[in-house]
């Protein structure tokens, strides 16, 4: 069963049960109120004629025949009974029908609603006095409810139409409202499904991938800003940011594809190059061996990194790490690499203490001082500072710096500022978009600062879970 059935369904099964509950109370309150009323005035007309029988100077037929027709009801029947359940007095009644209602003798007033055969609704008082003799005889008096009856089958008539009236706008208004729920709903399950089916990347243009025009969101329209709104820009935002993942994962697969492709072209070719001229021309043997060992060495580099970004992401094990003597141990490392090369540190005091991966925070020096040396004749200057709230560490070239429109995409993977220098420099294009990564991570926040010529500073501020 469909939602909007079900919506439909339970808002017209409720309203139902809840008219036929009310009106159902609503009838039987109605019968009992008139009902009491019927009897209330029947015993008014008793007490009546039993105070016309006290006065009364003679209890002569004659007289009592009189009596009894004077308060006889007009649909019923009125008549005095001995014990033996006789008429004393012949009874009154304009109908002999009414003869055939039970009469009991009592000594008490009683008074109650009977009905007979036929269906009809009688208001009986049953009085005792005392007769004539001194004995103890009773009043019967009996009126069929006419009017109440008649009035019970009209209220009958206005309670079913009343619940027709009321449950068809429900019906309808159920409708209405489902319509007006599940149409969104409708509109953001089609959306996912066309997501879905568009997802059949064998079969969409690799462009049309790359540009992401095969997602698509809600047309949100201008509403109150109620749940289904929310719901609505929620899913285009989740739109966007599967868009944006995907298109991310896209240009590394791809970017990642390319890079590899080419050394292994090379490599296939330097080797092809040695099964057809290296017999007879030796001397190319020490060109191809060194740009195939060149080659695999930067094949090898690449698919470090890369494994390096995936094991980082998953990597939880953390510890209080000193940052200082990280960058300490780095700079010792890759001086002993570099021997003719001078890295200088000039570190200040202060807490530079994090809660981290340590072997993930090792890298973040590794890739810069080493990018600094790759790019750079000169020193290279590592600082390290504080201020009352945060802790600075910065990486210092005197390289040929980079352009203001190229320094916000250093950082995206594999973006190379000149290609064919990185490619001769053995460099990937990963490192700070590794970098990067790891120090977001940590909390932290990495920018540059270069100037064409006159070198480049990165700078790496400590995150927020630094100790202070």
């Amino acid at each position: 069963m469909t939602l909007r059935k079900k919506i439909i369904l339970f808002s017209s099964v409720f309203m139902f049960l809840a008219i036929v509950i009310s009106h159902t109370a609503i009838y039987f309150l109605f019968n009992r109120t008139a009902s009491n009323g019927e009897i209330d005035q029947l015993s008014v007309q008793t007490d009546a004629f039993v105070a016309a029988v006290s006065q009364s100077n003679s209890t002569s037929t004659e007289t009592m025949r009189d009596l009894l027709t004077a308060y006889l009801p007009a649909n019923g029947i009125i008549r005095i009974i001995d014990e033996t359940g006789n008429n004393v007095v012949r009874s009154q009644t304009k109908s002999s029908q009414y003869a055939s209602l039970e009469a009991n003798y009592t000594t008490s007033e009683t008074s109650r609603i009977v009905q007979d055969d036929a269906g009809s609704n009688y208001a009986i008082i049953e009085k005792p006095i005392i007769w004539e003799n001194g004995d103890i005889v009773t009043v019967h008096v009996a009126n069929k409810l006419v009017y109440l009856d008649e009035t019970m089958r009209t209220l009958t008539y206005v309670l079913l139409f009343s619940s027709a009236v009321i449950l068809i706008p429900t019906i309808i208004a159920s409708i209405v409202l489902s319509r007006f729920l599940l149409t969104p709903i409708q509109k953001l399950k089609d959306t996912m499904q066309r997501n879905i089916h568009n997802k059949n990347w064998q079969k969409i243009d690799m462009e049309r991938r790359y540009k992401g025009e095969n997602w698509e969101k809600i047309d949100v329209e201008k509403r109150s800003r109620d749940e289904i709104y929310e719901m609505e820009i929620t899913f285009n935002e989740m739109i966007d940011s599967l868009k944006e993942n995907f298109e991310k994962q896209e240009a590394f697969v791809s970017n990642a594809s390319h890079e590899l492709k080419t050394p292994i072209q090379i490599i296939k070719s330097y080797a092809q190059l040695i099964e057809r001229q290296g017999k007879s021309r030796p001397e190319l043997l020490d060109e191809s061996v060194g740009a195939i060992d060149s080659e695999a060495d930067r094949m090898q580099k690449l698919v470090e990194q890369l494994l390096l970004l995936a094991k980082h992401k998953n990597e939880n094990k953390k510890q209080e790490v000193n940052v200082r003597e990280v960058v300490e141990q780095v700079i010792q490392t890759i001086q002993n690499a570099y021997p003719k090369r001078r890295i200088q540190l000039d570190a200040e005091n202060g807490n530079y203490e994090i809660y981290g991966n340590i072997d993930q925070l090792k890298q973040i020096p590794y890739i810069l001082i080493e990018n600094a040396l790759k790019y750079s004749e000169e020193d290279v200057l590592v600082s390290m500072y504080s201020d009352a709230e945060k802790s600075f560490i910065q990486f210092k070239d005197f390289g040929e710096g980079i352009g203001k429109e190229e320094q916000e995409k250093i950082f995206d993977r594999f973006y190379r500022v000149d290609r064919a220098r990185n490619r001769e420099t053995g460099g990937t294009g990963l490192g700070l978009a590794i970098a990067k990564e790891i120090i977001e991570t940590h909390g932290g926040n990495i920018t540059v600062e270069s100037e064409v010529g006159k070198g480049s500073t990165f700078t790496w501020e400590l995150g927020q879970n630094h100790k202070q």
